[in-house]
């Protein structure tokens, strides 16, 4: 799933450059999925006061489809890592509800994500950050040494899901909590839809089936998985996220085979205590 990744790599690659100018990531300024974004995303995901004295462009970079800090129940003292952490919202988010004893990691594979990070990172003055550079599928980290694993609208960009999920399984502490906000699909997606690459960019060509998702969380090791939609796109949705993507008449008529198809969710996923090892 080579082309898969370098697609989704050149996408936020963009979507970093225009939050770094002063624009909206998602340039339709969609408020949900495109991975979302858009004028309105501090209102449709995150409370004002939650993104009062974020730099702006953290703001301006987010990308997800829905608010995975206020999912996962942050508390002091606690180790955090964001998969896919973009442009760092959530992961800025997450080290205010840790505090100066906890610590919040974003892993992001993009350069230019990671640089506008760091850069985020600075203004806000918190300390207990750090951005690294990697691939979700392998995480940079050693075994059980996080408490919880956010992610906001990117484990459905994955070509290996199963390894994702391994991957969080692994580096979580025994007892340690999975808590994404996610694409996931309900019913069939068209195989159009599935093999265009430009669609896997956009969350929709990825969404794994909320039966497979759970599956697959259970086969790395995962316990009490709970999955609660949250928004249900339409075709109007999908034609938005298409047309912010530049596709031709044709492929705009795909829309139509996204109808109820597909949802934004909160996963919730625990790692047993005590539990070493995952499903593999």
């Amino acid at each position: 799933m080579s082309d898969v990744k370098d697609t989704v790599r050149t996408h936020y690659a963009e979507a970093a450059k225009r939050a770094d100018a002063g624009q909206y990531a998602n340039s339709s300024n969609a408020q949900h999925c495109s991975c979302g974004g858009g004028k309105d995303v501090k209102v449709e995901f995150y409370d004002l006061a939650e993104t009062s004295g974020l730099p702006d462009k953290a703001v301006l970079a987010s990308l997800g489809c829905g608010n995975p800090t206020a999912l996962a129940e942050l508390k002091a003292g606690e180790t955090v890592l964001d998969l896919g952490s973009g442009g760092g919202i959530d992961v800025l988010l997450s080290a205010r509800r840790v505090g100066p004893t906890g610590k919040a990691y974003g892993l992001d594979m993009t350069d230019e994500m990671l640089k506008l990070a760091n850069e985020n990172k600075e203004k806000s003055g918190l300390t207990n950050v750090e951005f690294l550079k990697g691939e979700i599928e392998a995480i940079p980290l050693p075994d059980n040494s996080v408490d919880v694993i956010i992610s906001n609208c990117v484990i459905n960009l994955s070509g290996d899901k199963d390894k994702v999920f391994r991957e969080a399984f692994r580096v979580l502490k025994p007892g340690g909590r999975f808590a994404v906000s996610d694409t996931v699909a309900r019913g069939a997606i068209a195989d159009e839809l599935r093999k265009d690459m430009e669609l896997w960019a956009s969350c929709l060509a990825g969404s794994l089936a909320d039966v497979e998702y759970e599956a697959k969380l259970k086969a790395a090791g995962f316990t009490n998985i709970g999955i609660e939609p949250t928004h249900t796109y339409t075709a109007d949705d999908a034609k938005e996220w298409f047309k912010d993507l530049g596709m031709t008449p044709s492929q705009l008529a795909l829309a139509a085979h996204a109808d109820g198809k597909v949802i934004s969710a909160f996963i919730r996923a625990t790692k047993p205590a005590g539990g070493c090892c995952g499903g593999h």
